[in-house]
C-alpha cells in the first residue's frame, strides 16, 4: 500500500493520529524520569571482613587469600583485587559489563561461605555486597549550631533522620558525625591484680548480666502468661553496683576495680562547613527512583526543618539534581536553538512560508512521538538520551526536506496539490526509507560490542533510532497530507519578475545569485570531472590523506572531563600525626582559598572519609570538598580554579596535598588517567621499583601529582608471644592477644538501653596503660587457675615499622604509580612514559602493566572500531537491498572514509581530542553521510531508467539534487552547532560528537557531490566489463 497516498486521501485520520501522538507525548514527557546518566549497573562486588587487632600481613595470609581463592572461581569474573590493612580485608571482584550482578553476588556468597571454616574464628562473617551507584548520595547536608555538637547529633539521629527517611524514594539517611556518648568502664590494673581478676572475666560478667531473656509461657488458671527474665541495667549507677565473684568466693562490686561513667566518645573525625564544625547528613535514593523528584522532596522537607529548628544552620553542600537540571536544560536549549537555525536555513532555501511551516510543524511532532517511544521502552531523560535528540534534530527534518522538496518540484511543474503530494512522496519514498535504515543500522553494533560503551551509549543509540523512525513515518504521512492542503507555489509567468517581499529583497537577491552561481559552477566542475576522472580522484586522495593525517595531531583520551563545579583537596600528613595537626593544616587551606570568588561552599572532613560505601578513619588524613557557583555565575572553569588552589597550597610544609577537579563523566572506576601496576612478591622490592617509576613519570611533561600506593610505614609495637612460656600458665596466644586488646583498645561488652536509645558499654584500661610502654608490659593476664601473670612474662615486645596496607590483583601482590594530567592528552603522555620504562631493568619475577584510563580507552576504542566495521557492513547490505545491486553501494560507501577525514579535521581545528564521544560521532557519520549519496544515485538511476544516457543523467541529477542535499546538510550542521560549542553544564559529552559530525558532513558533502558521480561511472564501467567478460566466456563455452 502507498502510505503517502493513504495519508493524502485520509487527512482527518492522519490529523487525529498526530493529535493522539501529541497528547501521548505530552503525558509521557511529564512522566519520564530525569537523571544525569543512564542507569548503569557497575559490575563490581565487594567482600568485606574485619578481624580486630590484626596487622596487614596476617590479614593477607589468614583472611584475604582464602577469600580470593573462593572468589576467583566465580563465573564471568574479569579481575580480583584486594586490600589488606589493619583489622580489615576488602576483596573487590570486577566482572564483565553486562553480567547479572544479582546472580554474581549470590554465587560469590556461596563461594565465600564455603571457605568460612578456613578463616579465623574471631574474624567477622565476610559481608558480600554489590557496588551500587544508588549508594552514592544525591543530597548532602551540613548541620551546625556552634554549640553542643553531641546534642546536635542526637537531634539529627532522633528527629531529622526519621523525617528524611519517610520521604518517598529515599533509601537511607547517613549521619556523618562522631559526637556520641558511651558508657566507659575504666579498669584499675593494680586493683585487678590485687583481686586476681582479669579484664576478660569482667567483660564476660557484664555481658552475661545485661540481658533480658524470654522463657516461654506459664498458665495461671485460665490465663496464659509470657515468661521474661529481666536483667538489663536500668541506670548507669546500677552497672557500677554489679557484683563480681572472686575465686576465693567473696564478692566485690564492679566500682571497686573500675570507674563507671557516661562520657562523650573520643573524637576521631571532624566535619566542618565554611569554617563551622557540624554534622554531615547524606541522603541516598532508592534504585530506580527519579533523582530530581527525590531531591526536590528532600529539599522541601529541609525547608520545613529550617522552620522547625531555626536555631540550627542547615546548609546544602551538594545536590545532584542541580547539575542534572542545569545540564538537561542546557542540552534542551541547544536543541531548541539548533532547531530554529535549521528552520531558518530551510526558509532561506524554500523561500516559501508555507513550506517552511510544514517542516517546522513536522519537527516537534517527531520529537513528541519520540517521547512516547522512550516512555514505553522505559528509557529515562538524561544527558545521553537528550543528547541523542539534540544531535538528531537536524536529521529529523532530513526526510521531511527530501519529501517536501520533491513535492514542491512537482507543484512548480504544474501538478495539482494532491497529485504532487502523492507522486512527489512516492518517488523518493524508497530513497528516504533506505537512508533512514542506513542511519539506524550504524547504531545496531553498539548493542553487540558490549563493554561500558555499549551500556553508556545504548540509550543514546536507541533514542536516535526511535526519533528517526518517528521522523520517517511523519515524512511519509504528515508531510504529503499537509502539502496537499496548504502548499502554495508562486508560478512565474514568462516575462514577469517573481514577487518578492520588500523587507527581504536584498537578502533574497544575494542568496539567489550565490546559489545560482554555485549551481552553475558545480555543473561545470561535474562535466569537467566526467572527462578527467583520474585527475579528480587523485585530488580527492590528496585531500583525504592530508585530512586523515590530522588524527595524529589531535591526541586521544577516554572521556572528556566535565565541569561539575566541584574540586577535591586531599591532605596526608606523616603516619602517626594527631588529629589536631591534620585539622590545623586543613584550617590553613580553608583560610587560603576563602578569598576565591568562585567558591560557594567549603566542606572539610578530618580523620574520617567516605568512599566506596566504607567509612575509614585516619587521623593523619583529611579532605576538602570545594563547591563552586554555577557556570553561569563564573568566568573560570573548575580546572582553572583548581590550578589557583594548587598554587596557594604549594608552599605548605609537612603534608602531601593533591588538588583535582571532580569528574562526574569518569566512567569505569579508573583511579587516575595514568596508572602503572607493578606486580611481584617482595614488598620492599615493589616499593623500590615504584619509587623509581614515580621519579621517571614525574619527568614526563604533562604529568602532575605523581604518587605511589606505598605510604609511610606505620610505627607499631609488635608483641611476640612466647608460646612455651604462655603454655606453662595455661594461656593461649588468643587469650593474651584479647587481654592486650581489651586493656589498650577497649572492647564493646554490651549495650545500655534507655528510652529507645542504645549506648555502647566499653571496657578498657586506664590512660596510663596507653601512655606508657612500661605500664603496658605490666598488665595482668588472667590464667585458668584464677591468678594473673604480667604480659612481659609471656611475651617480648619490639618497635618496628609495618605496612599500612597490602594490595593484590589477580592473586599477585601489586603496587601502583598514579598521575594526573596537565596540559597534554592521555595517549601522548602514556607513549612517553612507556618509552622511558622500556629501558628499566626489572628484577626477575617482577613485571608491570599500564592501567587507569588508558586501559579503559584502549578497550573502548577497540570495541568502537569493531562497531564501525560492522556498521559499514550493515549499511552496505541495506543499500544493496535498495538498489538490487552489489556495485552501486560501493559507489556511495566511498563517501564514509571522506567523512571520517573531515571528522578528524574538525577535531584538529577545534583543538579537541579523539575520545569515546568523538568515536560515536564517527559511527553516526557512517550512517548520515551516505544519505546524500543515496538521494543522488537513486535519482541518477531513475533518470537512466527513463531513457537518459549515463552522462546526461548525471549532469541532470547533480544540479537537481544539489538543493535538497545542501538543505539536509546545512540543517543537520546548524542544528549541531550549539552542541559543538560545548558551552554550559553537561555539554562536554556532546561537543566532540557534534564537532566530528559537523566536520565530516561538511567535507564529505563537498567531495560527495563531485566524487560520487565519478565513482558511479567507474563502478558502472567495471560492471559492464564484468558482464562482457562473463558473456564472452559463456559464448566460448557454447562454441567449444
Amino acid at each position: 500500500m502507498n502510505l503517502s497516498k493513504f495519508a493524502v486521501k485520509k487527512p482527518v485520520t492522519i490529523t487525529m493520529m498526530m493529535l493522539v501522538i501529541i497528547l501521548l507525548g505530552t503525558i509521557s514527557l511529564t512522566r519520564l524520569p530525569l537523571d544525569l546518566m543512564p542507569d548503569i549497573e557497575i559490575p563490581v562486588a565487594i567482600v568485606s571482613t574485619s578481624y580486630s587487632g590484626v596487622g596487614p600481613h596476617e590479614m593477607e595470609n589468614l583472611v584475604t587469600r582464602p577469600i580470593e581463592d573462593a572468589v576467583a572461581t566465580v563465573a564471568d569474573l574479569d579481575t580480583v583485587t584486594s586490600m589488606s590493612s589493619q583489622g580489615t580485608s576488602i576483596v573487590v571482584a570486577q566482572f564483565d559489563f553486562g553480567t547479572n550482578m544479582d546472580f554474581a553476588a549470590l554465587e560469590m556468597r556461596e563461594k565465600v561461605d564455603m571457605v568460612r571454616g578456613r578463616l579465623p574464628d574471631d574474624a567477622s562473617q565476610p559481608m558480600v555486597m554489590k557496588l551500587d551507584m544508588n549508594a552514592m548520595p544525591i543530597v548532602m547536608l551540613s548541620l551546625s549550631n556552634g554549640e553542643d555538637l553531641f546534642e546536635l547529633q542526637a537531634l539529627a539521629e532522633d528527629t531529622m533522620k526519621p523525617r528524611l527517611e519517610r520521604i518517598s524514594g529515599v533509601a537511607s539517611v547517613s549521619i556523618m558525625g562522631d559526637y556520641i556518648n558511651e558508657i566507659e568502664i575504666k579498669v584499675n590494673q593494680q586493683k585487678l591484680n590485687a583481686y586476681g581478676i582479669g579484664v576478660d572475666q569482667l567483660a564476660q560478667v557484664i555481658g552475661a548480666a545485661n540481658i533480658n531473656v524470654p522463657g516461654g509461657t506459664v498458665e495461671r488458671g485460665t490465663e496464659k502468661l509470657t515468661i521474661r527474665t529481666l536483667g538489663e541495667f536500668e541506670t548507669v549507677e546500677e552497672i557500677g553496683e554489679l557484683p563480681i565473684t572472686l575465686s576465693s568466693g567473696s564478692i566485690i562490686r564492679l566500682k571497686d576495680v573500675a570507674e563507671v561513667g557516661l562520657i562523650q566518645k573520643e573524637i576521631e573525625s571532624i566535619s566542618r562547613t565554611n569554617g563551622k564544625n557540624g554534622i554531615g547528613i547524606q541522603i541516598q535514593k532508592q534504585s530506580g527512583s527519579n533523582t530530581v523528584q527525590v531531591a526536590n522532596s528532600v529539599n522541601r522537607e529541609v525547608e520545613r526543618l529550617r522552620v522547625d529548628y531555626p536555631q540550627f544552620e542547615i546548609v546544602t553542600i551538594f545536590d545532584q539534581s542541580d547539575y542534572i537540571n542545569d545540564a538537561i536544560a542546557n542540552v534542551a536549549k541547544n536543541a531548541l536553538v539548533g532547531g530554529l537555525l535549521a528552520i531558518l536555513i530551510l526558509y532561506l532555501f524554500l523561500r516559501n512560508i508555507r513550506s517552511t511551516m510544514i517542516i517546522a510543524t513536522a519537527l516537534p511532532i517527531s520529537i513528541i512521538a519520540t517521547f512516547v517511544l522512550l516512555y514505553f521502552n522505559n528509557i529515562t531523560l538524561n544527558l545521553m538520551t537528550l543528547g541523542g535528540l539534540a544531535l538528531g534534530v537536524g536529521m529529523l527534518v532530513d526526510n521531511a526536506i527530501v519529501v517536501l522538496e520533491n513535492i514542491y518540484r512537482y507543484r512548480t511543474e504544474g501538478y495539482s496539490r494532491i497529485e504532487a503530494a502523492i507522486e512527489g512522496a512516492k518517488e523518493v519514498s524508497m530513497a528516504v526509507t533506505a537512508s533512514t535504515l542506513t542511519t539506524i543500522a550504524v547504531f545496531a553494533p553498539i548493542v553487540f560490542v558490549g563493554g561500558l560503551t555499549s551500556i553508556l551509549f545504548g540509550e543514546f543509540a536507541m533514542t536516535v533510532t526511535l526519533s528517526l523512525v518517528a521522523s520517517l513515518v511523519v515524512a511519509l504521512t504528515f508531510i504529503p497530507m499537509l502539502s496537499s492542503k496548504i502548499l502554495k507555489v508562486d508560478r512565474i509567468v514568462e516575462g514577469e519578475k517573481p514577487k518578492k517581499r520588500k523587507i527581504f529583497t536584498g537578502i533574497y537577491d544575494l542568496f539567489d545569485r550565490a546559489f545560482s552561481g554555485l549551481e552553475k559552477t558545480y555543473k561545470k566542475i561535474l562535466v569537467w570531472g566526467l572527462g578527467h576522472r583520474k585527475t579528480l580522484i587523485f585530488m580527492t586522495i590528496v585531500i583525504f590523506v592530508a585530512s586523515v593525517s590530522s588524527v595524529f595531531l589531535v591526541g586521544a583520551e577516554f572521556f572528556p572531563a566535565s565541569d561539575q563545579g566541584q574540586i577535591d583537596v586531599n591532605v596526608t600528613l606523616p603516619t602517626g600525626s594527631q588529629l589536631s595537626e591534620t585539622d590545623e593544616i586543613l584550617q590553613r587551606i580553608e583560610a587560603l582559598v576563602a578569598p576565591i570568588e568562585e567558591i560557594d561552599i567549603v566542606y572539610s572532613t578530618i580523620g574520617g572519609s567516605m568512599g566506596a560505601g566504607f567509612m575509614s578513619s585516619n587521623e593523619n588524613r583529611g579532605s576538602m570538598t570545594v563547591m563552586l557557583v554555577s557556570l553561569s555565575q563564573r568566568s573560570r572553569s573548575d580546572n582553572e580554579v583548581a590550578d589557583e588552589i594548587r598554587s596557594l597550597v604549594r608552599d605548605i610544609a609537612g603534608a602531601e596535598i593533591s588538588v583535582a577537579s571532580a569528574d562526574g563523566m569518569a566512567m569505569g572506576g579508573a583511579s587516575a588517567p595514568i596508572e602503572i601496576k607493578v606486580k611481584g612478591d617482595d614488598l620492599e622490592v615493589l616499593k623500590e621499583i615504584t619509587e623509581d617509576f614515580r621519579r621517571i613519570v614525574a619527568q614526563v611533561e604533562g604529568t602532575r601529582d605523581v604518587e605511589t600506593s606505598f605510604s609511610e610505614g606505620v610505627p607499631e609495637l609488635q608483641i611476640h608471644i612466647n608460646k612455651y612460656q604462655a603454655s606453662t600458665y595455661g594461656l593461649t596466644t588468643a587469650q593474651v592477644a584479647n587481654a592486650v586488646r581489651n586493656f589498650a583498645l577497649g572492647t564493646t561488652v554490651s549495650r545500655f538501653r534507655e528510652d529507645g536509645d542504645e549506648t555502647n558499654i566499653i571496657i578498657r584500661g586506664e590512660e596510663s596503660i596507653r601512655q606508657d610502654l612500661a605500664n603496658l608490659e605490666q598488665i595482668g593476664i588472667q590464667t585458668p587457675m584464677g591468678s594473673t601473670v604480667p604480659l612481659n612474662q609471656v611475651a617480648d615486645m619490639y618497635i618496628a615499622q609495618g605496612p599500612t596496607s597490602i594490595n593484590r590483583e589477580d592473586q599477585h601482590r601489586v603496587a601502583t604509580v598514579t598521575s594526573e594530567l596537565s596540559g597534554r592528552d592521555l595517549v601522548s603522555v602514556t607513549r612517553d612514559i612507556t618509552a622511558l620504562l622500556e629501558d628499566y631493568d626489572l628484577p626477575e619475577g617482577y613485571f608491570y602493566q599500564m592501567g587507569g584510563e588508558n586501559e579503559q580507552m584502549v578497550e573502548a576504542f577497540a570495541d568502537l572500531l569493531l562497531a564501525i566495521v560492522l556498521a559499514i557492513i550493515l549499511v552496505y547490505m541495506v543499500m544493496a537491498s535498495q538498489f538490487e545491486s552489489l556495485m552501486h553501494p560501493f559507489t556511495i560507501i566511498m563517501s564514509i572514509p571522506l567523512a571520517f577525514s573531515g571528522g578528524f579535521l574538525g577535531l584538529f581545528i577545534t583543538g579537541r581530542t579523539l575520545n569515546v564521544p568523538a568515536f560515536i560521532g564517527l559511527l553516526m557519520l557512517a550512517g548520515i553521510v551516505i544519505n546524500n549519496g543515496i538521494v543522488l544515485v537513486d535519482y541518477i538511476n531513475i533518470l537512466r531508467g527513463s531513457g537518459k544516457e549515463r552522462s546526461e543523467a548525471i549532469t541532470i541529477a547533480g544540479p537537481t539534487r544539489l538543493r535538497p542535499i545542501l538543505m539536509t546538510t546545512l540543517t543537520t550542521v546548524l542544528a549541531m552547532v550549539p552542541l559543538a560549542l560545548g558551552i554550559g553544564e553537561g555539554a562536554e559529552a556532546q561537543a566532540p560528537m557534534a564537532t566530528t559530525v559537523i566536520g565530516g558532513l561538511l567535507l564529505s558533502t563537498v567531495l560527495t557531490l563531485l566524487v560520487t558521480p565519478i565513482i558511479y561511472t567507474i563502478m558502472d564501467d567495471f560492471a559492464i566489463w564484468v558482464k562482457r567478460k562473463i558473456k564472452r566466456k559463456g559464448k566460448e563455452t557454447i562454441t567449444n
